[in-house]
Parts: structure tokens; C-alpha cells; sequence
């Protein structure tokens, strides 16, 4: 088991996942730097040993400075979670291509930043694990998920590499892939017949019954698990979800 004294980092944490993380990792006592473009709403939370920094996850200088300072505190991170992610759905054919971008931005690059932050640290100290939050949509395709797809099977692929230049220092990289949850996720997208078309298909599904709390007890556990024990990719849906 993992000592509780050790740095967390999480990207988007002023939301979904990232705040449910924030709220689970902070009960077991776990120093915390919670990053997003949002500070209000990770400050608002009132946790003990918690760093708030704004930060785009895009702009790796800011990004490196905020875990630096972070670290002068509680000491090098021992687990990043790349959780920042954004979701605008849209057709190939009529979807505006700067969402494309802010897509592959944030989902991709945002991740590659964090990654590139903290791995030689860990592989110096031969510790420390990376979770990459990736999604379903990394595995299979979806209807008006084109540009997501993209990102997220971007996501699922570096992580698998990026596992096979950190294990033989002992560092674990592992993805998670979330599938429907009821998050801020969907209100990215910008066209609202294909909302209305999700929603339509949740409710087909029986509702969309697991929480952004699920995953985080599931990123949590995966985390505290011997050094030795990697799960390197976890699929999580709710039960109902056949596809």
C-alpha cells in the first residue's frame, strides 16, 4: 500500500472527475495539486495540503511551472493524472475544424505535456505512475464522434507506448476509459440536435446510472495498488451499456 504523504497531480479537476478525485485522494490524506482553467471551483472545495493553480493544460511551460512549485512543497510527483479532456461531438462533414483542434489540443497534446513534465523525475527514482483519463471512444467508434475518437485513440495509443519506455524503470502508465457518466462533458458540444440525440440514446440505454465518483474510487484503487501491479487499462462503464 502506498503511504499517504506522497504528491498528487490532477489536470481538470474543477470538474467531474478531476473534483471527484480531488475530494477522494484528499480522505486518505494525499498533498494535492489541482490544476484547471477554472481555480474557483477547485478553491471552493476547502481541502487541507491542496495547491489551485490555473493553468492550460496546452501551454507546457505553464503547466511544468505550476507542478515545479508544487513540488518545492510536497516533494516530486508520484502520481499524475492526466484528466483534463474536452468533448465537442460533431459530423466530419459540417463541423467546424477549431474544434477539431481544441480536441486534439487538450485531449492529446495537454496529455503529452503532462507526461513529459514528470517522466524523467520518475524514471530517475524508478517510482511513480501516470494515469491518462482516455474514454471508450478510444477503442471504437461513435456516431458524431469523429474528432473525439481521434483524441481519444491518441490517447489510448501514447499511453501504450509511453508504458513500454517507462516499465523497465518501474513507472506505470495506465489509461482509463470511462464510458457514458453524467459529467459537464456533454454540455461542450455545440450542437444541440446531437445533445438532444445522446440524451435520447442514454434513455434508450435505462439512464446512465454510474457517477464521476465510480471512476474516481477506480483510478484511486488502481493507484494504490504495490508499485508492482500495473493495470494498464481499465475499461469502466455503466452496467447497462452494451456498446
Amino acid at each position: 500500500m502506498k503511504t499517504n504523504n506522497k504528491l498528487v497531480v490532477i489536470t481538470g479537476a474543477s470538474s467531474g472527475f478531476g473534483l471527484e478525485m480531488a475530494k477522494e485522494f484528499s480522505k486518505s490524506g494525499y498533498p494535492l495539486l489541482l490544476l484547471a482553467r477554472r481555480i474557483e471551483k477547485m478553491q471552493s472545495l476547502n481541502l487541507p495540503n491542496v495547491i489551485c493553480k490555473k493553468v492550460d493544460v496546452t501551454d507546457k511551460e505553464q503547466f511544468e511551472t505550476a507542478v515545479r512549485d508544487a513540488e518545492a512543497i510536497y516533494g516530486k510527483t508520484d502520481l499524475l493524472v492526466n484528466n483534463a479532456g474536452v468533448m465537442l461531438l460533431g459530423n466530419i462533414a459540417s463541423q467546424d475544424t477549431k474544434e477539431w483542434k481544441t480536441m486534439l489540443d487538450v485531449n492529446v497534446m495537454g496529455v503529452m505535456n503532462g507526461m513529459q513534465v514528470v517522466m524523467n523525475d520518475m524514471k530517475e527514482r524508478k517510482s511513480g505512475t501516470i494515469i491518462n483519463v482516455s474514454s471508450i471512444a478510444g477503442l471504437q467508434p461513435f456516431e458524431n464522434h469523429a474528432a473525439y475518437c481521434a483524441s481519444k485513440f491518441g490517447v489510448t495509443g501514447l499511453t501504450r507506448v509511453a508504458r513500454g519506455e517507462m516499465s523497465p524503470f518501474n513507472v506505470r502508465v495506465l489509461s482509463i476509459m470511462p464510458g457514458a457518466v453524467q459529467t459537464e462533458l456533454l454540455s461542450h458540444t455545440t450542437d444541440q440536435n446531437i445533445i438532444d440525440g445522446y440524451k435520447d440514446w442514454q434513455n434508450a440505454v435505462g439512464a446512465v446510472n454510474i457517477t464521476a465518483n465510480d471512476v474516481a474510487k477506480t483510478i484511486k484503487y488502481a493507484y494504490e495498488l504495490p508499485q508492482s501491479v500495473s493495470l494498464r487499462e481499465i475499461i469502466i462503464t455503466d452496467t447497462m451499456q452494451d456498446s
